[in-house]
C-alpha cells in the first residue's frame, strides 16, 4: 500500500502538539485531501481534536499496550480510502515507557511505520541554541528520520528568520517549514485530565479553522505533503482483526444489544474497540445516563467507559428513572462492564468540592475526588479468577489516569486483577467482580487481545 504518511512529534510536553496538528489537519482537508489521524500513546482526549478536523474517527497507536503487530494492522486498515495519514506524538519524541528504550514512544511508533517525523520546538527564549536542539533530536536515533522542523511560540516575524538561519547554518539538518508567532494559534482548553474534550468545547471547531488559517501563512503545507509522499509503501493489514465497520445490511436480529453510555459524563472509548465490539456480534446502543430515564430496549448488557461523573455528578444523582433502570438490570441478572468512570458511576457516591452525590450504589464503596492524582502510567493485569473478559491466568494490557479514589474496599466482593504498574514492584489487587459486573479503574486495550474481547462478547450474550 501507497500510503503518504507524517509524524507530528516534539521537542517535550506544552509545545502545542495537539493545536498544530488539528490545525494541519483541518487546512489539507480544505485542500479535498482525506486524512486519517492517528493519536499515539492511551489519550481520549486529544484525538476528539483531531476527529473533528478530519471528519474521520481517530485512532490510537500505542506500542506498549498493543503491540508492533496490531500498530501496522490497525494504521493499514484505517488508511484503506485515505490520502494522507497524520500521526500526532505523545509528550516528547523519544518520551515513553522507558528511559533506556524507544518502548512506548511516539519514536517507536515513527520507526515501525517508517514514518518521517516533523519536529515541533519551542522558540521561547532560543536563537542559535534552537538549532542545537534540533541537532540533538535529529542525531539521538538513527531509526528515526527528521525531517522537518517547526518553531513555535516566536517572539516575532525577526525571530523566526532567525532560527530559519540557525537551521540553514548548520550541516545536516533538517528542512525548516516555518514559525508560528507565540499566541498566533489559539489554545484549546485543558482540566484535571488534560485537554477538555471537542464534543464539549463549544469553540472547538471555530478555534481549529482559525488554527488552519494561521498555518496556511506561517508553515509550507506544501513541503509538509512533499515529506510525507518520501515514506515507503507499507504492508496490507490482516484480515483476522475485528477492524473493519460492520456492514449495514448486516441482520441485527442476531446481534448481542450493548448498551453503551456516551454523553459529556461518559466518553472514554477506543474507536477499534467499539469497532470490533460490532464485528464481534454486537450491536451497540448509545444512551446517556445524564439525560435519558431508561436503558435502550431490549439491552442484553451494559458498558460504562470513563469520563468525567465527577463533573457532572449532581445531574447524574439526579436522574432516578435511568439509576432505577440500571439497578433493575443488574438485579436480574445483566451483565455490566466498568472502566474508571464506570466504576465511581457503579459506587454508592462520589465525594467532590461541592459535596457527596450518590451514585448507583451497586459497588458498596464510595469514590472521591482528590487533589492529588492517584494514578498515571501503564498497567498490566493478570487475571486470577473467570471474569467477564477471560479466564484466569490471562494477561492484559492497559493504562490508568485518575484523581478519584476508592474509600474503602467493597465489601462481599472479590478482586479478578493482579495489576503491575511499571513504576511499582508489587502487584495490586483490583477489578472488583460480583455475579455478572466487572469494574476497575484501568482502561484495558481489548481488540488488541482478540481472546478477552470475544470473551467479553460472549459474556455479554448469556442472559
Amino acid at each position: 500500500m501507497k500510503i503518504p504518511r507524517v509524524v507530528i512529534a516534539a521537542t517535550h510536553s506544552g509545545t502545542g502538539k495537539t493545536s498544530f496538528t488539528s490545525a494541519l489537519v483541518a487546512a489539507l482537508k480544505n485542500r479535498g485531501l482525506r486524512i486519517q489521524t492517528f493519536k499515539v500513546g492511551p489519550d481520549f482526549l486529544d484525538p476528539t481534536y483531531l476527529s473533528l478536523a478530519s471528519g474521520r474517527p481517530c485512532f490510537n497507536l500505542d506500542g506498549w499496550m498493543a503491540g508492533r503487530d496490531y500498530v501496522h494492522h490497525l494504521f493499514s486498515d484505517a488508511c484503506r480510502d485515505a490520502d494522507l495519514a497524520v500521526v500526532e506524538g505523545v509528550m516528547g519524541l523519544f518520551d515513553g515507557a522507558s528511559g533506556s528504550s524507544l518502548e512506548g514512544s511516539t519514536a517507536e511508533i515513527a520507526a515501525w511505520l517508517d514514518a518521517p517525523v516533523i519536529l515541533l520546538a519551542s522558540a521561547k527564549g532560543a536563537g542559535r541554541s534552537f538549532a542545537a536542539t534540533v541537532h540533538g533530536f535529529t542525531k539521538f536515533c538513527p531509526q528515526i528520520h527528521v525531517a522537518g522542523t517547526v518553531a513555535n511560540f516566536c517572539g516575532s516575524e525577526k525571530h523566526a528568520t532567525l532560527l530559519a538561519e540557525s537551521i540553514l547554518s548548520a550541516p545536516a539538518l533538517p528542512e525548516f517549514l516555518g514559525g508560528i508567532l507565540s499566541g498566533s494559534l489559539l489554545p484549546l482548553p485543558s482540566r484535571h485530565l488534560g485537554l477538555v474534550s471537542a464534543n464539549e468545547n463549544q469553540n472547538a471547531a471555530a478555534s481549529i479553522d482559525a488554527n488552519a488559517s494561521t498555518l496556511h501563512s506561517a508553515v509550507s503545507l506544501d513541503a509538509i505533503l512533499r515529506i510525507a509522499h518520501t515514506a515507503s509503501d507499507f504492508p496490507p493489514s490482516s484480515p483476522e482483526l475485528f477492524l473493519a465497520p460492520p456492514t449495514t445490511d448486516s441482520p441485527q436480529k442476531n446481534k448481542t444489544r450493548v448498551a453503551l453510555a456516551c454523553d459529556e459524563a461518559f466518553s472514554f472509548y477506543y474507536p477499534d474497540t467499539l469497532r470490533a465490539l460490532e464485528n464481534a456480534g454486537c450491536e451497540l446502543l448509545r444512551f446517556s445516563p445524564l439525560h435519558d430515564s431508561c436503558l435502550p430496549e431490549n439491552t442484553a448488557a451494559i458498558f460504562l467507559g470513563g469520563g468525567y461523573p465527577e463533573a457532572h455528578a449532581k445531574t447524574l444523582s439526579a436522574n432516578i428513572p435511568m439509576a432505577n433502570a440500571i439497578r433493575s438490570f443488574a438485579k436480574n441478572g445483566g451483565s455490566i462492564y466498568a472502566e474508571c468512570g464506570g466504576l465511581m458511576f457503579l459506587s454508592e457516591g462520589i465525594e467532590t468540592r461541592d459535596g457527596f452525590f450518590p451514585m448507583l450504589g451497586l459497588l458498596p464503596a464510595k469514590t472521591e475526588i482528590t487533589e492529588k492524582r492517584q494514578a498515571l502510567g501503564y498497567a498490566e493485569v493478570t487475571l486470577t479468577r473467570d471474569c467477564l473478559i477471560g479466564k484466569a491466568g490471562s494477561v492484559l494490557r492497559g493504562h490508568e489516569f485518575h484523581y478519584s479514589r476508592l474509600l474503602s474496599q467493597p465489601v462481599g466482593w472479590q478482586t479478578a486483577y493482579e495489576i503491575h504498574y511499571r513504576k511499582s514492584a508489587a502487584p495490586s489487587p483490583e477489578g472488583f467482580t460480583r455475579g455478572n459486573i466487572l469494574a476497575s479503574y484501568a482502561h484495558l486495550h481489548l481488540p488488541s487481545n482478540p481472546s478477552a474481547l470475544q470473551h467479553l462478547v460472549r459474556s455479554f450474550q448469556k442472559l
